[in-house]
């Protein structure tokens, strides 16, 4: 329950209590930022972190006299999106069967329906997938376990990794950075982010709505 709530009061104030860990650690909020998004893309059983709301208020607060740089904030985030992928892509190619097998309560800890949606993907958009879900909560966890699971060629996946974690870390952050000093975003930034985490699941909504209407 407790992890439940800390990610709805993430979720929902992100800003303040990004601003309270910086007040109560300093610098290591870097660490804690590293660890936050490793965790969604490292680990395929905890894709429900708030990545996108997290990386715009983070780009937010380097706009602002926090104390928080965005020349050390994006590459340390860069570095831990692509080192998470890349963990979940080995996972995924040498440990699939038990992860699959995994269950608490009699339910998977990796939900069929994920690793369904990812390979409705990888059928639309090929390798283009693992750019594309760098900006789809839950997806952009699965998909690098998924083309693990699945034997891509390493160093076909590497480089568009690369590529989606850079494009996904820096751009996220910097319209924080250019947007979250705009009066009218700062005055609804609750609001806002909420939007982005909408607009980000959207896709996986009208998927479902699809599925569902298909049955």
């Amino acid at each position: 329950m407790e992890y439940i709530h800390f990610l709805l009061e993430l979720l929902t104030h992100t800003k303040a209590i990004l601003l309270q860990l910086f007040q109560e650690h300093g610098n290591l909020i870097y660490g804690i930022l590293f660890l936050i998004i490793f965790v969604e893309t490292g680990l395929v059983i905890m894709p429900f972190l708030p990545g996108d709301s997290l990386l715009f208020t983070a780009g937010l607060l380097c706009a602002q006299p926090s104390g928080i740089s965005i020349f050390i904030l994006i590459p340390i985030l860069v570095i831990a999106a692509i080192l998470g992928d890349n963990i979940n892509y080995f996972v995924g190619k040498y440990f699939s069967k038990q992860v699959l097998n995994w269950k608490i309560k009699g339910k998977p800890l990796v939900n069929p329906d994920w690793i369904n949606e990812v390979h409705h993907y990888f059928e639309k958009h090929g390798t283009k997938t693992i750019i594309i879900a760098r900006f789809i909560p839950i997806v952009r966890t699965v998909t690098p376990f998924v083309s693990g699971v699945g034997r891509m060629n390493y160093n076909t996946f590497l480089p568009y990794d690369i590529f989606g974690g850079m494009l996904w870390v820096v751009s996220v952050t910097l319209a924080g950075y250019f947007l979250g000093n705009i009066p009218f975003v700062e005055k609804n930034l609750e609001k806002f982010i909420l939007g982005i985490v909408f607009v980000s699941v959207l896709p996986i909504i009208i998927k479902a709505i699809q599925v569902k209407r298909k049955k």
